[in-house]
């Protein structure tokens, strides 16, 4: 599975509890989250879509085109993450082409895996 390395030494991780909301459908996307620690379950309408673990990112969907939140996302367990403004999400894409990559990697992945369920 793809993970996003670039990140693993941040300093402006944040904890996140168990059970702390991240956003829910419907939230402005203002931010995307990268999993160091922990796990954030992902969920639309009382349908689990997936967990994020280690290296993984979620809300990068709302942050690319620019619409509110499709899903909700919960600490499933205590975590730490690294929030990613659209600033700084676009500085990445554009300065650090493997945060590109990792990132695309990812979404591929997950569009695969939608397919095989659905």
């Amino acid at each position: 599975m793809a993970r996003i390395t670039i990140l693993q030494n941040s300093s402006d991780a944040i904890n996140v509890p168990a059970g702390t909301v991240l956003f829910r459908r419907g939230d402005p996307a203002d931010e995307m989250y990268v999993v160091l620690d922990g796990e954030i379950e992902v969920s639309a309408e009382g349908t689990q879509l997936g967990t994020a673990r280690r290296g993984e990112s979620l809300g990068e969907m709302a942050l690319i085109d620019n619409v509110v939140r499709s899903a909700m996302a919960v600490a499933k367990t205590d975590a730490r993450v690294v929030p990613i403004d659209r600033r700084r999400f676009l500085f990445m894409v554009e300065e650090t082409p493997n945060f590109a990559l990792q990132l695309l990697s990812i979404m591929a992945e997950r569009l695969r895996d939608d397919r095989l369920v659905g």
